[in-house]
């Protein structure tokens, strides 16, 4: 589970806070992560690199998770291991290490960062950050519709008055 202070072990996910959003890498051993990043992003980009996730491409780097994380906080967060049942480690070095250097379509909705690693964890491309945006998005609309509601009753019954 989540833990700042725990050493990460290969197979473990790797969750980077940067400004608005986390990044995610799966640690593969040796102080090295592979992770899905655009092409335009670089090693240490940390928050500058929030408008390269608007690229419709990325590439699957494997990089010092220093240097990816760069100025970052981050933390080992196996976010999904109380749903899924991680896959044998050595199944998720293998595939994740196959992947190098492959260009993949990118979409911050469904084929992110997140949804790369959780993959190659679980065999399930899951983002929770996602799940959450959509989630609040939703109750910060349903709060602005119940506001909009209750405003044009209460002045349909000053009207009324």
């Amino acid at each position: 589970m989540a833990s700042r202070h725990r050493q990460p072990r290969p197979g473990d996910l790797i969750e980077i806070f940067r400004i608005g959003y986390q990044h995610w890498a799966l640690y593969v051993g040796n102080g090295y992560v592979i992770h899905l990043a655009p092409p335009s992003e670089y090693a240490g980009a940390g928050s500058s690199s929030l408008f390269s996730v608007l690229s419709s491409r990325a590439v699957v780097k494997r990089e010092r998770l220093r240097d990816v994380v760069g100025g970052c906080d981050y933390r080992v967060n196996n976010l999904l291991d109380d749903k899924y049942r991680p896959l044998p480690v050595e199944v998720i070095l293998d595939a994740a290490k196959a992947k190098i250097g492959e260009e993949l379509e990118y979409s911050i909705l469904n084929r992110n960062c997140e949804h790369f690693v959780t993959d190659l964890r679980y065999g399930v491309p899951e983002c929770r950050q996602v799940e959450n945006a959509k989630i609040g998005g939703g109750v910060f609309l349903g709060l602005g519709l119940l506001a909009i509601l209750g405003y044009s009753v209460m002045s349909r019954r000053r009207q009324n008055q």
